[in-house]
């Protein structure tokens, strides 16, 4: 009589694998497909849409002037100015009390024509994507915990995965298969190759998006994360929160503000300025090194109404934690370097796609070979 085999460790971490992977494989397949198609969003739409570019002439109007000319559509908010001479500037404007967020516009700077950029065909798509992404296009009180819920699950079927993919023999001949696809071999064997070898070198990446993901999913995990770092996570969405010294006084011009800017922060960079809209409010000024290591990574300088300096922020002299509290919706999109890491972090989402797939596939060829003895 054969003695039956013991139950170890690894067996575990295999049935674990297999059933959370078969439990969460349809949402996770779902969130891994639309964050696949949402990695390059802002290039394939620059492709489809009317490239906005501006014939430079004598000189440039200056930002007071464009900035009174597109105070015709609404109140104006805050202002975007590139680096480029060919590029449009780019204004938030509240068309009104119901836009709270205000609308985009773009205008010539040469001449103060607002710019109408045609839709792009692929608005619609990029919707459903974000909201698959984020909400699996259920009501968001609904699809945002499932999706955190698959997310949790996807983090234990990283883990198991590794484990799984360790040899129980630790030797190089019993590791190398477990580096590349035998594509030589059968289909079957292929398939399990996909799954193993592209599943561990995607690990990594992965499990950043995970960690980072679960911040929109869960306020109790985003304010663990805020507790681990020392440090507000999303803290700073709503601004410095700084108001002015002498509220109500005389306020300078935008193109003092901006002359101030370039003073202060002399590298060449896009210029966002966020323009005081009551009487205690502040000029919020964020500009965007274009030699920098991460295009994710603004320093911040505040203005008081009279321009005087209220606070100077360098992004690479800020504390490590705040740094990564800040970067985590680049870290999770994979923005922070560009589109190095946009061409990475797409590679890993198309593989977290297969992965339901070629493992469900798996284990489906196994319950034949059960069958079959």
């Amino acid at each position: 009589m054969k003695k039956k085999k013991a139950y170890t460790f690894r067996k575990f971490m295999t049935d674990v694998h297999l059933w959370l992977g078969l439990a969460s494989g349809i949402i996770l397949f779902l969130v891994c497909f639309s964050g696949t198609m949402l990695v390059f969003e802002k290039e394939i739409e620059s492709i489809f849409a009317e490239e906005l570019r501006v014939v430079p002439s004598s000189e440039k109007l200056s930002i007071d002037e464009l900035t009174s000319r597109m105070s015709e559509k609404g109140t104006v908010s805050s202002v975007s100015i590139p680096t480029e001479a060919f590029e449009a500037y780019e204004f938030r404007v509240k068309t009104s009390p119901k836009d709270r967020r205000g609308t985009t516009f773009m205008m010539d700077p040469y001449s103060a024509e607002i710019l109408k950029p045609e839709p792009s065909p692929l608005n619609g798509f990029f919707s459903v994507m974000f909201r698959m992404h984020r909400w699996l296009l259920l009501d968001t009180s609904i699809g945002r915990p499932i999706v955190g819920v698959a997310t949790i699950i996807f983090l234990f079927l990283s883990i198991s995965g590794i484990i799984i993919w360790f040899p129980k023999k630790w030797k190089w001949k019993a590791f190398k298969p477990g580096f590349k696809i035998k594509w030589s071999a059968n289909w079957k064997r292929i398939n399990h190759d996909l799954h193993n070898t592209l599943g561990f070198y995607s690990c990594i990446f992965l499990v950043i998006m995970i960690l980072t993901g679960l911040c929109w999913s869960f306020e109790w995990y985003r304010e663990a994360g805020s507790q681990v770092l020392g440090t507000k996570i999303f803290g700073g969405r709503g601004g410095p929160g700084i108001t002015s010294e002498e509220p109500g006084s005389e306020i300078i011009s935008l193109s003092e503000a901006y002359t101030i800017s370039n003073s202060e922060l002399t590298y060449a960079g896009k210029t966002n300025i966020s323009i005081p809209q009551e009487e205690t409010n502040v000029f919020e000024i964020r500009k965007y090194d274009d030699n920098n290591w991460s295009p994710s990574t603004p320093d911040l300088l505040v203005l008081d109404r009279n321009g005087s300096v209220v606070k100077k922020e360098l992004f690479d002299e800020k504390d490590l934690n705040v740094q990564v509290a800040s970067l985590i919706k680049p870290l999770h999109t994979g923005e922070i370097f560009g589109t190095l890491s946009n061409i990475i972090y797409f590679l890993a989402c198309l593989i977290a796609t297969s992965l339901p797939v070629t493992g469900t596939m798996i284990w489906l060829n196994k319950l034949k070979k059960k069958k079959h003895r």
